[in-house]
């Protein structure tokens, strides 16, 4: 495989990254998606408001292509983090989750086309110490999709907990076998457990 074919299915990788952190908050109450699930308040919106921020800083910012137009209700200018480090990990009640997931979408769409430059794309990582911050769009998009597949792990597991909805994407739960008695499994397990 070469460079070029490895770019081009992380690309793909990457549409199908965000597809699956959009699903993981479909069908959930603004006071599901909401509630913080971890002792450091991880929520499932606040998440997906996150992965987004990222994407648009990675692949906008990074490579001249901001925010076209006016901010959104949900981006978060870089100078925010500066009085709030959680900025971009929970939504404001005045902001429904609808607007959240279409931020998602229009900011997939409109880094989408940073990825037709091409691997060696010079850009700019201003966040990352001045001795590497100097990259390529191949290491950038490596950078991401570890970062945005590690938060929809976090969010497979929340959205397990929240209403026991499990797989990689809509529609696919090919990665969770069929006719397991998960009751009996989890009982199974504890049982192992209680011994130490």
């Amino acid at each position: 495989m070469t460079v070029d074919d490895a770019f081009v299915r992380s690309c793909a990788r990457l549409d199908r990254v965000v597809d699956a952190l959009v699903w993981k908050t479909e069908g959930l109450s603004e006071r599901e998606l909401r509630t913080p699930m971890t002792p450091t308040g991880f929520t499932l919106l606040g998440a997906l408001r996150h992965c987004a921020n990222v994407e648009l800083g990675y692949l906008g910012d990074c490579f001249g292509r901001p925010w076209p137009g006016e901010p959104s209700p949900v981006s978060v200018p870089l100078d925010a983090y500066d009085t709030d480090p959680q900025a971009d990990w929970w939504v404001p009640v005045e902001v429904p989750a609808s607007v959240v997931v279409g931020f998602v979408r229009d900011v997939h769409a409109h880094v989408r086309p940073t990825l037709d430059l091409g691997p060696g794309t010079p850009g700019v990582v201003p966040w990352w110490p001045a001795e590497r911050s100097s990259t390529t769009l191949g290491l950038v998009l490596d950078h991401l999709l570890a970062d945005l597949l590690r938060h929809a792990g976090q969010m497979d597991v929340v959205r397990e907990l929240v209403d026991g909805a499990v797989g990689l994407a809509r529609d696919d739960a090919w990665n969770v076998p069929d006719g397991v008695d998960w009751p009996a499994y989890v009982a199974r397990l504890r049982g192992i457990a209680a011994q130490f």
